[in-house]
């Protein structure tokens, strides 16, 4: 493939070893270099990024560059974005190819100084693998490219097919997703599930189904969330964050959830104790839900995946970045070049369910065919890829990770009690201020 092509041409052009790091070749003796390492940094839940099986086989395949990925966090906005920052800014401490959230490429885009002109290395002749969009969201503010895409978003709802069936509710996943055209919909389902089946709540909590709402709703109002696109903060004026901060506010009142932050030990826990039997999916969160963190392979089958009210939706997805610190910036590029190649997006999606953003990849058999054996076999190629080349980006704004964290944190906290029903929005507000800075 052209894109795999490229990576190798660049990976057998390198001679250096990778200095600094204790693999130099030996003084004396040989000659032979020893291979550059070059370290991916990553973030999620689960099988996160989808990389092992990619990363196995170069290394298997590969003497001069061998790739180390090192997985820092489940969490991005929290954890990985903000000491990500940190690095970026110092110049030293990130990794030689960093992942990035969608939530924080407006932040990197503005700061082209933290990262290496991946076209100086031949990559922007990669343009007509992404949809314009995805490749546009890799460009900094100068016009330079930063970012290769990895995944996207696409949307289903994910359930307990063992628990619906115990409910007395439609098990197949075309008949579940007939249950629910809208939210109210969804709402009703919930009820009756929770009459049925005491000791489960029917989701997870305010959190992963407010994103899901929120980008649907983004849809509808100009394609933006918190910020409009001159980079004001709307919080206060985007219907669309209204919305589903009431859908918030009215599953929890109801006492759908079962009060967990996604993407915490406790939602982990969660998942194993089958203590909710939906939540919100974009493709890349079946890796959380499947992986050993999540529920794990006990519950392989059990779990399905079905159409989400409302329709749609674009939640999610990443890039792949080379920090200009890296002493390696060529063979990293080479590297970042292969994991967004076709093949290498083919490799993480059917090792974790990440949709590819690579359009070759979409577009690939292997993808338009796929099951997932652990959701029931789901035709999960079938229903991601189906509404990937029609997925509509959402505006984010320079501080969108800042300020999701800050409205995240509110929604989870009227949920669990922390903070009154009667004072959340008004925080949400004040809250999403104070971190926009």
């Amino acid at each position: 493939m052209l894109a795999v092509a490229a990576a190798t041409a660049l990976a057998l052009s390198v001679t250096a070893a990778c200095g600094g790091d204790g693999d130099e070749a030996p003084s004396g003796g040989s000659s032979a270099a020893a291979p550059v390492t070059i370290k991916v940094q990553t973030f999620g839940g689960g099988k996160n990024f989808g990389y092992k099986e990619a990363i196995d086989k170069w290394n298997a395949s590969h003497t001069d560059i061998k790739i180390q990925e090192e997985h820092l966090t489940d969490q991005f906005e929290q954890v990985y974005w903000p000491q990500m920052i940190q690095w970026l800014q110092s110049g030293s401490g990130a990794g030689d190819v960093v992942g990035i959230d969608e939530g924080g490429m407006g932040l990197a885009k503005a700061h082209p100084e933290w990262w290496a002109d991946l076209g100086e290395y031949g990559l922007s002749s990669r343009q007509g693998d992404f949809a314009p969009w995805k490749w546009d969201g890799g460009l900094t503010a100068d016009g330079k490219l930063f970012g290769l895409g990895t995944d996207l978003g696409g949307m289903s709802l994910c359930y307990r097919r063992d628990l619906f069936e115990k409910a007395g509710l439609p098990a197949d996943r075309d008949e579940v997703g007939k249950l629910w055209p809208t939210w109210d919909d969804f709402i009703k389902v919930g009820q009756e599930f929770q009459s049925k089946v005491k000791d489960t709540k029917f989701v997870d909590g305010t959190n992963t189904l407010y994103n899901v709402v929120l980008v649907q709703e983004a849809a509808k109002n100009g394609g933006v969330s918190y910020f409009d696109k001159s980079n004001n903060l709307i919080v206060d004026k985007n219907p669309a964050i209204k919305t589903a901060y009431d859908f918030a506010v009215k599953i929890s009142q109801d006492g759908l959830t079962a009060k967990l932050r996604n993407f915490t030990p406790e939602w982990n826990t969660g998942m194993k104790k089958s203590q909710f039997a939906t939540l919100g999916c974009p493709s890349w969160m079946l890796g959380a839900v499947s992986g050993d963190d999540g529920a794990g392979p006990e519950f392989s089958g059990k779990w399905d995946v079905a159409a989400v009210p409302g329709g749609g939706g674009n939640w999610g997805g990443s890039w792949l970045a080379v920090p200009k610190q890296s002493k390696h910036p060529k063979e990293a590029a080479a590297v970042a070049d292969y994991l967004t190649g076709k093949e290498g997006e083919i490799s993480v999606f059917t090792y974790s369910g990440n949709m590819p953003s690579n359009t070759q990849a979409q577009q690939d058999p292997a993808v338009q065919g796929a099951k997932n054996e652990y959701f029931n076999d789901a035709p999960v190629g079938e229903i991601f890829a189906k509404s990937a080349s029609t997925l509509q980006p959402v505006y984010l704004g320079v501080k969108h990770a800042q300020v999701k964290n800050a409205v995240e944190s509110v929604v989870s906290a009227l949920d669990d009690g922390s903070v009154p029903y009667d004072q959340a929005w008004q925080k949400l507000q004040d809250d999403a201020v104070k971190a926009a800075g």
